[in-house]
């Protein structure tokens, strides 16, 4: 009890998260008399990051940055448009389809609504949509980001959980599908029931060949990764290294980046890298001290205690995690969270991969769920927008993710029948 009082203590006070954690671990030390522990903090800290799979990460994080800063949004945009933007409500679908192909480029839900929230919601007001609503369908379509693959949160649950990464990104899949058509039913239904929906821009019906060219080529990237990695070919990391290489080519060929450039990027990958992997670094120390205490067997006993039903616990961990993501970054939740979970998830003959996709999308709704949901306050300031109205507009929206996420809790096989089946061939 100390220790969470200390960790939620700092946290709220304003302390960095990593300081937060390694701060609670000292204090479970004293409080539990493992102070010839002490020594051994510097060689645990190294050692959580002696993994290889590590390595993906710097990759697909640079992959994300040089695609956001080549310009490759706004063509995505231009591709949804020729797709859609003719039909009724096209351009809030264009909005749709736009975060699901970026959303497997970028990796990352802020990232994502930032960019997103910046061109779309504007567009989408100019052209009779109502402000709440833009800006909804811009914050539910960015919790994409994380979900289909490639992902960076499927990459460090990975690392933490010990699991795979290529299972693991073909996993999101089926679920980034089921979750884009929730969506689009939502939009559907705002059109039949609500207010109604703006008419198609004749202009958007002018396919340009060349409009698509340049926006789906950007697009090959995430079928090169899973591609690669279904058949065989490359490693999740070795997947990082050739869609760097391509983002690169593409975004000196679209002449929106160049040799200037890549200091400032490599800059912020390093920076974003740190970041990522120190986390990971210091809730190592905290997870191997409460392994020494034996800690995680009693949130076993526990959790076996409350249910012994494998769905049941889904849902309690659903619910955990959504509440948890309300005041903490996604990130940070995964890393503090899916170790203590391992062992109750390998008792009741839990998937690994399954439990990944689970942790990964109620972690993302916290992005976008009060009081906090840093989703919400970049569109806020975007769409210059309370975040009570926004917030009601959003609902629908994380209604039907929360119903999708429910359900992949009950049907296990939507989120492996998918890895099963390349990992028979």
């Amino acid at each position: 009890m100390i220790t969470l009082l200390v960790f939620f203590g700092l946290l709220f006070a304003g302390l960095p998260i990593i300081g937060s954690i390694l701060a609670a671990a000292v204090v479970f030390m004293a409080t539990s008399e493992l102070a010839v522990l002490y020594d051994s903090i510097p060689i645990q800290l190294y050692g959580a990051l002696e993994i290889n799979s590590l390595l993906a990460i710097p990759l697909f994080l640079l992959v994300g940055e040089i695609m956001n800063r080549a310009g490759l949004t706004q063509r995505l945009i231009a591709v949804a448009e020729v797709l859609v933007g003719g039909i009724k409500g096209g351009l809030a679908y264009a909005n749709l389809f736009t975060n699901a192909m970026a959303a497997s480029i970028l990796g990352s839900a802020v990232a994502q609504i930032g960019v997103m929230s910046k061109v779309m919601i504007p567009a989408m007001e100019r052209m009779g949509y109502p402000r709440a609503f833009s800006g909804a369908v811009t914050v539910s379509a960015g919790l994409l980001g994380p979900i289909i693959p490639p992902s960076m949160l499927m990459i460090i649950y990975g690392v933490v959980a010990v699991q795979p990464i290529a299972p693991l990104f073909i996993a999101g899949i089926v679920p980034g599908i089921l979750i884009v058509s929730a969506l689009a039913l939502v939009i559907f239904l705002f059109g039949v029931f609500g207010p109604g929906l703006p008419a198609g821009s004749r202009s958007a019906r002018k396919a340009s060949l060349k409009v698509l060219l340049e926006g789906l080529v950007p697009a090959l990237i995430p079928v090169v990764v899973i591609t690669g990695i279904m058949a065989g070919v490359m490693t999740p990391t070795e997947s990082g290294a050739v869609a760097s290489i391509i983002s690169l080519m593409l975004g000196f060929a679209y002449r929106e980046i160049g040799p200037r450039d890549l200091g400032r990027i490599l800059l912020e990958v390093g920076i974003n890298t740190a970041t990522i992997t120190g986390l990971i670094a210091a809730a190592s120390v905290l997870s191997w001290v409460l392994a020494f205490q034996g800690v995680p067997d009693l949130v076993v006993e526990y959790m076996q205690g409350l249910t012994d039903s494998p769905f049941v616990f889904l849902v309690l961990v659903i619910v955990m995690m959504l509440t948890l993501g309300m005041f903490l970054e996604s990130i940070s939740v995964l890393i503090v969270v899916v170790p203590l979970l391992m062992p109750v998830v390998t008792s009741l003959g839990i998937d690994p991969i399954h439990f990944g996709v689970i942790c990964t999308m109620a972690t993302v709704i916290g992005l976008v769920t009060p009081p906090v949901g840093p989703g919400l306050y970049i569109a806020m300031v975007q769409a210059d927008i309370r975040m009570g109205p926004l917030f009601s507009a959003t609902a629908p929206f994380l209604a039907v993710v929360l119903l999708v996420l429910l359900l992949l809790a009950a049907v296990p096989a939507l989120s492996t029948w998918l890895p099963a089946l390349m990992s028979a061939h």
